[in-house]
Formats: structure tokens, C-alpha cells, sequence
């Protein structure tokens, strides 16, 4: 059987110093043993995978170490550590709480505190999981939490801190545990690489770090994986491929498509990533992920947020110089409308495809805005008129308009007033060059825009009122055109029962007896059930005969008769006539038949 052991195993930290990522517990632990201070109860809470066992298990070395280090380390030398090397230390004991969590095993575990250490100084009780000790189990741990003998010593680990009652709590003290950020997992993975004589690529380590979302023991169990499929190679590819991860090319190119608003390109691009096998919202989550590191780069004070690797780094920051903080941040916000309502979408490929045409527009979008902006008002009444082009690329710089003694003036960027004329001469800018226009130039310009806006609200008035006169029009003239008639009322709801599937509604149907009054179809039905078919299939129903009667008014109402049902209810069968009933049915329809009766003197053959 072969003796591979795990990275996660392998290379499990021995010292404080080799703890990644959880500097202030392995400090604040240090500097405790250094001052005798070191309590009797600990309780480690953190996310998985970022160390919180491990620091216990090297904490329970250092205390029953029979030299230390300097630098309060385990010597790793003496009897108690080989001991607790070789897995046979009486003085440090393990219960997992996930499957010791009832009161038997607590007062199991109280009993072995009453016994003193065999060897060295403490007795250390690591709990792990202890979140999932039941509440009698809580409540008979307490007092020996609180008391304990002073050789005992309890770490307790968590990952779910908040259900742990808070009277252990209160008992403890609390070390949280931090995630592992994606730079210091890059720097553990090189090392290993260096260690086991690896070849890889920095960008396919920050795949791994990524992925592993703040555990380091994950990012190992990945990292291992890879290296079974690789070798003692790693490369990009393999990473992403193994993975199942979206290369950033991909992103890169879309970006690109939509800064030059290339819609064909975009809609080829997504097909593409979905023919890879990866699900839409998976893909709008990293195309957002890659929207906000563009942004990070935009400011040299957030490059730092920025989790790639250096090549990466640097395409980042050309994409960032070519696209407009306003795109990224329309861009942002357009993705995640898309996958807040992605779940509610019924066409998943079509909603993912709007959203990213409307990226495609967005610089457009952008430049309509600046054309034509909003005017806002100052707190003190002015208007801020912003800054606008018109003609063909003469601009207009607003500045702020005031009135001043009756005079008016443009207060401009550098405060200076001038005088409007009443005929001033008439500027011819140079082809190509933008040219300020004068205040009456303005004048003229912001109040033509006004009449423009006036008529073009005015044309849209009267083109919501021609509607209007269309659509009533076409209503009367569908009226002119109407069949609606009983027979055809009758012809074209026979047609449409014959149309269905279900049985039940279609004799429902069938069944149902018409009256039309006034464009009013009334259905006569016998029975509740039939009721109930009839309305499930009603607006169908009237859409239909609408369409084929060419009549939008018809109306549909449904109304239930007793007597029709007790007229088809099937009647009982009659019993057959006895011979003396026949004869005294013959006798009084006919007189002569009891004369003949007598005259011959005839009975009945009993």
C-alpha cells in the first residue's frame, strides 16, 4: 500500500512561526507564555481550514515542553514532545464533539480531569467542534470549565461560534481566527512547490488560492489534485481546466467587444462559454468579478485589492486605461441587476444576452447624457448649466448664470464678469476647432432647445391621441365585420371543444347549452364539475371566439341548472306489468273488454 501523505498532513505547521495567516493568535499566544499568563480555558473559532486545530495542538506541546526555545518553541527533543510526535502522549487528549456530544461522554471526560499528568506539567483537553455538544452536555461541562484543577488546561475549536451558549463563553478566552488571504496561500504553495521540486506557473497558484475561498487546507487538498493530473509541472491550463474554471482571456475579449460596441462579437463570445459547458450565472458572476478588478486598477492607492498574478496585473492595468470609470460602473450595476434577477428569469440565455447589449451601449448612452444635461439649481437660485456639445463640436461651458444689478453676467471659471451686448458680432469657429459661444449665442440656443422640447411634447400628445382614434376605429370596424351569431357562436364552440385533450372538459363543453343576448354568450351547464372545466378554460375560450367571430366585444357568462341535471340523470327501470294489471289497463281504456269478459264468462289463467 503506498505511504502518500496529504500536503494538508505532510506539511502541517510544528511552530507558531510557520502558522500562515493567523500572526496575532500565534503573538498574543507567545507573548502569554512568555508572561505565565496562560488561562485555563481557550476557545479558537474561525472559518475552516485556516489553522485553529493546529495552533491547539501546538499550543498543548509548548506547555508540557521540557525545554523551550528562545523564542517559546517546542524543542521538539524532549520525552514529551517525541511522545506527542509519535501520537502516544498521555498528557494531551482529543475528543471530537461532533461524535461525543452527549452528557455520558462530558462526565466520561470530567472524570479523566481528576487524574493528574503522568508526565510533565499539564493536562490538556483539545475539543473539537464543540459547537455540537448538546445542551445538557453544555450545562455539565460549566462548573469544571470554570474550576478546573490548575494542571488542566481546555482548547476548545469551533467554526460556528454563535451556537456555543454564553455562559462557555464567558468562561474562555475567544482567539477568531481570520480567512487566509489569497497572497499568503500563494506564498505556502511555493514553498511546497520548492520543497517536492515542482515547476509552476504563479497564475496557476492564485487559480488554486482563489478557489479555495480562505482555507488553506482546501487550497492544499486542490493543490494535490492538481498535482496528480499534472505532474511535476503546473501550468494555467491545466489548472483551469481541471478546475472547470472561465480563462480570463475570455473576459479580456469581452471587455474589449464592449468598449468597441461590438455586439456580434459579444453574443459569439457568450455562445462559446456556454458550448464550454459553464452555466450563465456563473459566467455574469466573473464577468462582474473582472468589471471590479478593471476598477481596482483605475487608482494606484486600490491596486493593492487587486489577487492576480503579475502578468495578470499588467493587462488589467492596460484594459484599465481604456475604459471610462462611468462604463465600468453602468457595467457593474447592469450585471448585478442581471443576476439578482437571474432566478426569476424564464429564458436564462436571453436575460444574459439583454444585459450584455446593453453594456455594448453604454459609452453611447454616456455621451447622449453629457450632450443634452440636466440643469440643477444652486442653493444660493443660480443654475448650473454644466457643460455641453452642439454644432458639430462647439461647446458651450455654462458656468453659472446670475443676475447683477440688473445686468447679466457669465461668472466663468475664472469669476470675471462681462456685459451682454444686444447685437453682438456673429463668431465663425474654424473647422474642427471648438469655440466658446457668446452668452446671447446661448441664449438663443437654451431657448430654441425649449421651443423644441415644447413641440416634440406636443407631437407625441397628438401621436397618443391618433392611437387612440386607431384603435377605437379598428374596434368599431371589427364590430361592422362581426359573425357573431348563435349558430356561429355554436359552430365555433363545438370546433374549439374538439381541439382539447382532456376528456372531462371536452364533455364539459359539449354539454354546455348556449343563449347569446346582446353580444352576451350565456353557457348553461348542468353540473358543478362542468362549472368549474368551463371557467378553467375560459379566457382561451374567449380569445378564441373573439378572433374567429371577429368580434372583440363578446362576453362569456356561465350559469348553473338544477333541472337540467335532474333531466339527465338517468330514470330507474320499470318493473314489467303482472297479467291482472294489463287486464284492468285494458278495462279502462276499453268498457267492452269487461262486457266480453262476462258474456263469456272468461278468468284469468292463474
Amino acid at each position: 500500500m503506498s505511504n502518500f501523505i496529504v500536503s494538508a498532513r505532510k506539511y502541517r505547521p510544528q511552530r507558531f512561526e510557520d502558522v500562515v495567516g493567523q500572526q496575532h493568535v500565534a503573538g498574543t499566544l507567545k507573548n502569554a507564555l512568555a508572561t505565565d499568563h496562560v488561562a485555563h480555558a481557550f476557545l479558537f473559532t474561525g472559518p475552516r481550514g485556516v489553522g485553529k486545530t493546529t495552533c491547539a495542538r501546538i499550543l498543548a506541546r509548548i506547555l508540557n515542553c521540557e525545554r523551550r526555545t528562545k523564542d517559546y518553541e517546542a524543542c521538539n527533543e524532549c520525552s514529551s514532545c517525541k511522545s506527542f510526535n509519535e501520537n502516544a502522549s498521555f498528557n494531551i487528549i482529543e475528543l471530537d464533539a461532533a461524535s461525543n456530544n452527549s452528557v455520558e461522554h462530558i462526565r466520561a471526560l470530567i472524570e479523566q480531569v481528576r487524574f493528574q499528568p503522568q508526565q510533565g506539567k499539564y493536562k490538556v483537553f483539545i475539543i473539537d467542534e464543540v459547537h455540537m455538544l448538546s445542551q445538557a452536555a453544555f450545562n455539565a461541562f460549566l462548573k469544571t470549565l470554570e474550576e478546573p484543577p490548575p494542571y488542566a488546561i481546555f482548547i476548545l475549536a469551533t467554526t460556528e461560534k454563535h451556537k456555543i451558549i454564553p455562559t462557555i463563553l464567558s468562561r474562555c478566552q475567544v482567539f477568531d481566527f481570520r480567512r487566509i488571504t489569497v497572497a499568503d496561500m500563494v506564498l505556502h504553495l511555493k514553498n511546497i512547490c520548492d520543497k517536492e521540486s515542482i515547476e509552476v506557473e504563479e497564475d496557476a497558484l492564485h487559480i488554486i488560492a482563489q478557489k479555495a475561498d480562505g482555507a488553506l487546507r482546501d487550497a492544499l487538498s486542490i493543490f494535490d489534485r492538481i498535482t496528480s493530473f499534472s505532474g511535476k509541472k503546473i501550468r494555467y491550463e491545466d489548472v483551469i481546466e481541471n478546475l472547470n474554471v472561465l480563462d480570463y482571456d475570455y473576459y479580456f475579449q469581452l471587455t474589449e467587444a464592449l468598449l468597441a460596441e461590438d455586439a456580434a462579437a459579444i453574443l459569439n463570445l457568450f455562445d462559446q462559454i456556454l458550448r464550454k459547458g459553464f452555466e450563465p450565472d456563473v459566467f455574469v458572476n466573473g464577468l462582474s468579478e473582472h468589471l471590479r478588478n478593471i476598477l481596482v486598477c483605475k487608482d494606484e492607492a486600490t491596486l493593492a485589492l487587486l489577487e492576480v498574478g503579475e502578468s495578470l496585473r499588467e493587462r488589467y492595468r492596460k484594459q484599465a486605461a481604456l475604459a471610462p470609470s462611468s462604463f465600468l460602473l453602468t457595467a457593474l450595476n447592469i450585471c448585478n441587476d442581471c443576476d439578482v434577477n437571474f432566478k426569476m428569469a424564464r429564458h436564462k440565455r436571453l436575460h444574459v444576452e439583454i444585459a450584455l447589449l446593453k453594456m455594448c451601449y453604454i459609452n453611447r448612452a454616456v455621451k447622449a447624457a453629457q450632450a443634452f444635461p440636466v440643469e440643477k439649481k444652486t442653493p444660493d437660485g443660480t443654475v448650473d448649466g454644466g457643460r455641453w456639445t452642439v454644432d458639430g463640436g462647439r461647446t458651450v461651458d455654462g458656468g453659472r448664470s446670475t443676475v447683477d444689478g440688473g445686468r447679466q453676467t457669465v461668472d466663468g471659471e475664472k469669476g470675471n464678469q462681462q456685459p451682454v451686448t444686444n447685437n453682438p458680432q456673429p463668431e465663425t469657429p474654424a473647422q474642427g476647432n471648438a469655440q466658446p459661444l457668446s452668452r446671447t449665442e446661448m441664449i438663443e440656443l437654451a431657448s430654441g432647445l425649449r421651443q423644441g422640447l415644447k413641440k416634440a411634447e406636443s407631437i407625441s400628445l397628438r401621436l397618443d391621441a391618433y392611437d387612440e382614434a386607431v384603435a377605437v376605429e379598428e374596434a368599431e370596424k371589427a364590430a361592422l365585420e362581426s359573425r357573431l351569431t348563435l349558430e356561429n357562436a355554436r359552430s365555433e364552440w363545438k370546433t374549439y371543444a374538439e381541439s382539447l385533450e382532456s376528456k372531462l372538459v371536452r364533455l364539459a363543453l359539449a354539454g354546455a347549452e348556449l343563449r347569446l343576448e346582446d353580444k352576451v354568450l350565456t353557457a348553461v351547464v348542468a353540473t358543478n364539475t362542468d362549472r368549474s372545466h368551463l371557467q378553467g378554460e375560459l379566457m382561451r375560450l374567449l380569445d378564441t371566439l373573439r378572433r374567429r367571430l371577429h368580434d372583440p366585444l363578446i362576453k362569456i357568462q356561465i350559469e348553473l341548472d338544477e333541472n337540467k341535471a335532474q333531466e339527465l340523470m338517468p330514470q330507474a327501470p320499470r318493473r314489467p306489468l303482472s297479467a291482472k294489471e294489463k287486464l284492468d289497463n285494458m278495462k279502462e281504456a276499453n268498457a267492452s273488454v269487461g262486457e266480453l269478459l262476462q258474456r263469456f264468462d272468461l278468468r284469468l289463467d292463474e
